[in-house]
């Protein structure tokens, strides 16, 4: 069994899809196709930057999306018959989507451009902060977020794998969890160049916007089922997906879980659209696994091959 997985924020570099859309028509109408939605030259900001404009999370969100729906439609395949399931760290969940028909691309990228405005202006620039513990699996990051919070924010973000947790809150907190994460046994702490504490109780304004934004959307049931980040379980019902993209914005995602949970369920090889992020977590979660990213053209006709 295969299952095909998507991205999340950090993916983005400068030149992203360039190349691919020079020789793919269906990845530039991919990037047509957001641009109108948004009514934003979003592709030029990909192909030439600036990379601090690029990074904004307005633009990060939207972007890493359509590079990955890019890739995946100039691979030509169709899901349900290559791939049994679908799963995206964080934002990528909604590429998931996307990729599965729940949502259609402007949709996807009206959404997510909403997303990212809603977690920026959620907390003030300077006040949350997120750093990764390296050589930390879930519970030694736990302890070390309570030790630190002191009544402020600080708790489990991410879940990637079982030597990476990404911790995230008030900015104080987070420095103290930088302190004291090697003393209780963490490898080392790492702050992230991150401009908003995502996947936090300081979110909950954001949760709210796209609460009212989802409200008004029709979303599909999928084509094969998603690996819900909030849950680590596979999804099919439309109410279901709604209300856990809400929960999504302010709970920790439940990516080494997801990846497990899927290698436990028979699938052993995972393929990373749109990106080079994914496939080192999962071959730490789930070492026999077959893992292959496919970003480039070149990656396309490869996987073309290998991928009937």
């Amino acid at each position: 069994m295969r299952a095909f997985i998507f991205p999340g924020q950090g993916s983005q570099s400068v030149g992203m899809g360039a190349a691919l859309a020079d020789a793919s028509r269906a990845a530039k109408d991919v990037f047509d196709e957001v641009d109108e939605a948004l009514g934003q030259n979003l592709f030029r900001l990909m192909r030439d930057g600036p990379d601090d404009e690029l990074k904004l999370t307005e633009n990060a969100q939207p972007a890493i999306m359509a590079h990955s729906i890019a890739v995946l439609r100039t691979m030509g395949v169709r899901l349900t018959d290559i791939a049994s399931f679908v799963a995206g760290h964080s934002l990528g969940e909604y590429s998931a989507l996307c990729a599965a028909g729940s949502f259609d691309l402007a949709t996807t990228a009206k959404l997510l451009k909403l997303r990212g405005q809603a977690m920026q202006q959620a907390v003030p620039v300077g006040e949350g902060a997120m750093a990764a513990l390296l050589g930390a699996d879930l519970a030694l990051a736990q302890r070390i977020a309570e030790a630190a919070s002191e009544g402020e924010v600080c708790a489990v973000a991410n879940d990637n794998d079982p030597s990476q947790v990404v911790i995230s809150g008030q900015k104080r907190a987070i420095d103290r969890a930088i302190a004291i994460a090697k003393d209780m046994g963490a490898k080392r702490a790492v702050p992230l160049p991150v401009s908003a504490p995502f996947h936090c109780p300081l979110m909950q304004p954001a949760a709210e916007a796209m609460r009212d934004a989802l409200s008004y959307v029709v979303i599909d049931q999928p084509a094969v089922p998603v690996f819900a980040n909030v849950t680590a379980q596979p999804e099919t019902d439309p109410d279901t997906i709604r209300n856990q993209l809400v929960e999504q914005v302010t709970g920790m995602v439940r990516w080494r879980e997801s990846v497990a949970n899927m290698f436990d369920a028979g699938v052993h090889e995972f393929v990373e659209i749109g990106g080079k992020v994914l496939g080192s977590m999962v071959k730490r979660i789930a070492p026999d696994a077959l893992v292959t990213s496919v970003v480039t053209i070149e990656d396309i006709e490869a996987a073309a091959k290998e991928i009937a």
